[in-house]
């Protein structure tokens, strides 16, 4: 008998040699940055608090009831703000009552709808690096992962269009998106947009959209969503979060938007998973939602300034890297520092934090183990941006006096 939950940690990576389970990536090196006293950029979280006043209408929610379980929907004033965003950022016109659903957070929005929408001889095709949510629900829900590889080069992370048309095929369920992409940063351009498009209408497949970076991109790099292209709103699923839009990941207020038959489909796997939840903080990302534009557009600015600040502090280091167009992160190749006892990006990042005191996560970690993908970006690794100027200080100036990986591990407690 094969047990999911097996199919899972191995779709994850997750699976040890003995049949086991691993933590994940993101757990270990934060435990191994604890434990050498290095500057944690493994994992993506804010070390800040959003905005005050939205954290306050949360607080006043609390005090005026908002304490029982809210609609399974969600409120009807966030589905409203939900709506009223879509249309004012994107001209996408939504239904509020039939085609805006509240989630908890946009991981169950993913789960969810793949639960819903696939299942056994269905294939899923994503991105590859993916975002690791995105293999693990796919194998929950049984269907066949395939991947497109995304290829570094001087503008980004691009994707590979002939192995799309490749990968996209009359057994093709659903074609999930992660744009802004979450770990490479980059933008999917017009371009590419088009043809994901293409090969979604060519072969009938439903598209799933993760835009939960969607206000979080540089140098005038502008999010797109697939939904707006001709043909694409009907055959859409649009999913997003105020978990990275206001740096309040904890909250776990999502949304999933798109055509009513769908969000239906969704609802029926979501009300068995949370039903519902976040009561006193859904009217506040309501109003987050309506009059928080000049916070998203500060916290845009700080990131960006960060994000600078870490790419100088990895070039001078001796890196070769992409510039992100959005997102949290920076990906980085490591090759030039790489030795028979160092050969990869997973051994690097375990080893960076005694020899440097910086974590980082290898690149891997978010690809199919032995896929064309893992093996060309087996040297890469990824560090985060979204962390206080002091801890990016801190990691900027051992990264500046890391020069080699022979010396004695040392702790930087």
């Amino acid at each position: 008998m094969t047990l999911r939950w097996r199919e899972v940690a191995r779709a994850s990576g997750l699976m040890g040699p003995d049949g086991s389970t691993r933590p994940t990536i993101f757990a270990e090196m934060t435990a191994l940055a604890q434990a050498t006293g290095a500057a944690n950029l493994g994992q993506g979280f804010p070390d800040a608090d959003g905005p005050e006043w939205i954290r306050e209408a949360a607080v006043a929610a609390v005090r005026e009831g908002a304490n029982q379980y809210p609609p399974g929907r969600g409120i009807p004033e966030l589905r409203r703000a939900i709506a009223a965003h879509q249309q004012r950022h994107y001209g996408l016109d939504l239904d509020p009552e039939r085609e805006v659903l509240v989630t908890a957070g946009a991981t169950e929005a993913l789960a969810a709808t793949v639960l819903a929408l696939a299942s056994t001889g269905d294939e899923v095709v994503t991105l590859e690096p993916f975002y690791d949510a995105h293999a693990a629900v796919i194998a929950l829900a049984g269907a066949t992962h395939v991947t497109v590889p995304l290829q570094p080069d001087d503008t980004g992370f691009r994707l590979d269009r002939a192995a799309l048309a490749a990968a996209v095929t009359r057994r093709t369920r659903l074609i999930i998106l992660n744009s802004p992409h979450n770990p490479t940063g980059t933008v999917l351009t017009a371009a590419e947009l088009e043809a994901v498009a293409a090969a979604a209408m060519r072969v009938g497949a439903i598209v799933v959209t993760d835009e939960v970076y969607e206000h979080l991109t540089f140098d005038g790099h502008v999010h797109r969503p697939i939904a707006t292209l001709r043909g694409m709103a009907e055959r859409t699923l649009t999913i997003s979060s105020a978990g990275k839009t206001f740096s309040l990941t904890g909250w776990k207020i999502g949304w999933v938007t798109g055509p009513a038959e769908l969000i239906e489909a969704v609802l029926a796997v979501k009300q068995f998973l949370t039903y519902s939840g976040g009561a006193p903080f859904q009217p506040a990302i309501a109003q987050a939602l309506e009059r928080g534009d000049a916070d998203i557009a500060e916290l845009r600015d700080t990131l960006t300034a960060r994000r600078d600040m870490l790419v100088a502090g990895l070039r001078e280091a001796g890196f070769a890297l992409v510039v992100p167009d959005g997102t949290y992160f920076v990906c980085a190749d490591a090759t030039p520092f790489l030795t028979p006892e160092i050969p990869d990006g997973a051994a690097f990042a375990r080893d960076l934090p005694h020899r440097a005191g910086v974590a980082c996560v290898p690149l891997s970690a978010f690809c199919r183990p032995g896929s064309v993908t893992a093996e060309a970006l087996a040297p890469w690794v990824r560090f985060t941006f979204v962390k206080n100027e002091e801890t990016l200080r801190t990691a900027v100036e051992r990264l500046r006096e890391f020069r080699f990986l022979g010396a004695t591990p040392t702790s930087h407690e």
